[in-house]
């Protein structure tokens, strides 16, 4: 397998991993100073933390990768979320409403290990969809 196809590889689980709640694997595909951009979360805890967030206030959340490309050492990763609200999330109540958003990261990796992540996530249609803000005009 090329170190392409095992940096894909090492993105694709830790996607799919964390999404289940599968932690303990995470240990195996992260670098030990994988640091993710811009939250700064750091190693396994920090990415645990981050997940264990959208886990609890998304009730059978689900991560569906919709594409994947990868230059030397970077996989850019383009996926979906999907889950009902059912937990506080950045300080929203539950409102028991089916959310769909997406997100794309960059990550940076070495030896089939991931090292560092830039993630960009379409908060604003999450924080719409919750009801934490108005409906853009248009929309």
């Amino acid at each position: 397998m090329s170190s392409s196809e095992t940096n894909k590889s090492a993105v694709r689980a830790c996607f799919e991993e964390a999404s289940r709640g599968n932690f303990d694997a995470l240990e195996a595909i992260l670098s030990p100073d994988y640091v993710v951009h811009p939250d700064g979360a750091q190693g396994v805890d920090g990415l645990v933390a981050m997940v264990e967030g959208y886990r609890n206030a998304f009730a059978d959340l689900s991560v569906t990768i919709e594409h994947q490309f990868t230059e030397g050492d970077n996989v850019a990763t383009r996926y979906t979320i999907r889950g009902r609200h059912e937990g506080e999330l950045f300080g929203v109540a539950p409102t028991g409403r089916d959310v769909e958003f997406s997100g794309l990261t960059i990550s940076r990796c070495r030896e089939g290990k991931i090292e560092e992540e830039w993630e960009l996530v379409d908060s604003l249609g999450l924080l719409q969809q919750i009801g934490a803000l108005p409906e853009m005009a248009g929309a």
